[in-house]
């Protein structure tokens, strides 16, 4: 899944943040236990274990976010950060457990009573919905519901920029158009899924695929009552089916969740809906925003993406028991576009990862402490497909570049002088924008120029996202983030590789790659019903990609981020990338 945005400018300050991280690690530990300044309950307290928990309802949940969600419509939604939000107010028929850490990745039943009946060689999965499950009105939430839900996917000229996992799965042929072109009388026209009566629902697969209820887990999986659809405004004001509802939503300002209080705890056994309400700001001033989580103001981050660098310093050095240094799943990287020419040779693009000092982006970006691993593999190292191959020698030259072998790369693809080219980066990610300045810098000393262009993340889906624009603006570079959808080579990988994952607005395809080899490959892995066999079929696929230097991975992300001291029940989840498990998260008014 793509990361959101976030804007700071790089300063001498990078290794002070490392040195304090290596100051205070030493002094205290990886875990903590609340020593030192603050008041929270413990450097790393939330690393795979539950901080401060405890079962306290009421009060308001403050979270400041730099960036808006993508979308409030779960449908549409793609950001990881958005799918966790989402968990206050739409519910699916599985979803993940309230536990930390890799715990957090299991599939338990939600709407359903169960966990789906699996039959038919894997291709028919059944589900009881729960009793006592009802919408923000009182209102029974049916089978139907969540089939409509699902049907909205399919309407991809208005509900555009989600996954399209259930899509591929349930119809890949594409022969239904989505509930606003189905001629049927209840809109429910599509024959993959059955609701023999308003409890049951059945899913029909042309084919098995072992990462199905993944797929049911994520928000676009979520029912919607069809008489609520407001289709692509539907955004403006989602109808709840969760523990909260919306009382405010002002897009790039504020979001106001309060409790429903048609929704039934005994129906639910996933959300622990402690807050009384949930107020979310949005500002783009990154700094200013550290500084209030710091002064008690807010208590956690939206976005999930980690502090700034000065506000990681000041916080390292005076509040270390209220931060968490969070592994993730996200890989940072640049795609490197093939409709755009030079990159169209693939030896044009084999310079690019020659001439890159991986060590210095490690160093703009904060240190190996504070920003993460230089990454060789395209593959998280959490996720099957992963492997040590390393075909520029990153590694084995601790990151840095090799200008010989990048001018010798360049004088095969015929351009001996060099190339120019344009690269883009959101200016609201921590610190992409100056890691582009810094990849820059770099690529000019073998002869590569590059341009940097600059953009709001909230745009992405309708410029980077969209290969005609792209190709308009002359863009042949991206520099972004990416994580995995579910803990799988197919829910990392497939969006970013499968050709037939292109798409005209919400592409995440971003090297425009059509290579029938690599689709070919995802179909193996994902037909696979061995684990460890799939693993080596996405080690294949990683080693074409590099092979190809398709997409150009540089950073296995990790983050410093904020825990405020009022919070309670807060833990990192492997099911959202390291971020906290927003739906358990309580407060305490003590502080």
């Amino acid at each position: 899944m793509p990361t959101v945005s976030s804007k700071r400018r790089l300063t001498a300050g990078a290794a002070l943040v490392v040195a304090a991280l290596v100051t205070t690690t030493a002094c205290g530990g990886g875990d903590g236990d609340g020593e030192g300044k603050g008041k929270g309950a413990g450097y790393n307290a939330a690393l795979n274990k539950v901080a401060n928990p405890s079962k306290k309802a009421g009060g308001t949940l403050r979270m400041v976010g730099k960036q808006d969600l993508d979308s409030a419509d779960p449908q549409r939604a793609y950001y990881g950060m958005s799918w966790d939000f989402m968990r206050f107010y739409t519910r699916q028929l599985v979803s993940y457990d309230t536990k930390p850490g890799k715990a957090g990745t299991k599939l338990v039943p939600d709407l359903a009573e169960a966990n789906g009946k699996i039959s038919d060689g894997g291709k028919t999965y059944t589900y009881t919905l729960r009793d006592g499950v009802t919408w923000e009105d009182g209102s029974p939430l049916t089978s139907k519901d969540v089939k409509y839900g699902i049907e909205r996917i399919w309407a991809t000229d208005t509900i555009t920029g989600g996954p399209q996992y259930l899509m591929k799965a349930l119809d890949p042929k594409g022969e239904y158009k989505g509930p606003y072109k189905d001629s049927s009388k209840d809109k429910l026209g599509l024959k993959a899924i059955e609701t023999p009566d308003d409890k049951t629902i059945v899913f029909k697969l042309p084919k098995p695929n072992g990462d199905f209820e993944q797929f049911l887990a994520m928000p676009s999986g979520s029912p919607v009552k069809a008489a609520k659809d407001t289709k692509a405004k539907y955004t403006q004001r989602p109808f709840s089916s969760g523990p909260y509802k919306f009382s405010q939503y002002k897009p790039g300002k504020k979001i106001i969740l309060v409790r429903n209080d048609k929704w039934k705890k005994d129906s639910d056994p996933i959300r622990a809906a402690l807050p009384d309400k949930v107020d979310v700001t949005i500002s783009a001033n990154l700094e200013e925003n550290d500084k209030r989580l710091m002064a008690g103001d807010y208590d956690v981050d939206l976005n999930g993406t980690g502090m700034t660098q000065s506000g990681r310093v000041t916080a390292i050095q005076k509040h270390r028991s209220s931060i968490d240094n969070m592994h993730t799943s996200f890989v940072r990287y640049v795609a490197l576009i093939h409709t755009a020419k030079p990159f169209d040779n693939v030896h044009c693009r084999k310079a690019v990862f020659y001439g890159t000092d991986f060590a210095a982006l490690q160093q703009t970006r904060g240190g190996k402490l504070a920003a993460g691993d230089i990454a060789n593999s395209t593959f998280p190292k959490a996720i099957p497909g992963y492997s040590d191959y390393d075909p520029y020698g990153v590694l084995e030259r601790k990151g840095k570049p090799d200008a010989a072998k990048a001018k010798d790369e360049l004088k095969k693809c015929n351009k001996p002088d060099g190339f120019s080219a344009k690269i883009t980066a959101r200016n609201n990610n921590p610190g992409e924008e100056d890691t582009a300045e810094a990849l820059q810098a770099q690529l000019k000393k073998v002869g590569i120029n590059l341009s940097v262009e600059t953009l709001d993340g909230a745009d992405s889906s309708s410029i980077t996202g969209s290969p005609s624009v792209v190709k308009k603006r002359g863009y042949s570079m991206q520099m972004s983030g990416w994580g995995p959808d579910f803990p799988s080579g197919q829910g990392y990988a497939q969006p970013l590789f499968d050709s037939r994952f292109l798409a005209e607005t919400g592409n995440y395809n971003e090297s425009q790659i059509k290579d029938k080899k690599i689709d070919g490959l995802f179909d193996k892995a994902i037909a696979e019903t061995d684990p460890v066999k799939a693993g080596e079929t996405y080690k294949a696929l990683d080693k074409r990609i590099l092979d190809q230097a398709d997409w150009m991975p540089f950073l296995y992300e990790k983050n410093i981020t904020w825990r405020g001291p009022r919070l309670t029940n807060a833990y990192m989840s492997d099911a959202f990338n390291g971020r906290y498990d927003y739906v358990s998260l309580g407060v305490n008014d003590k502080k």
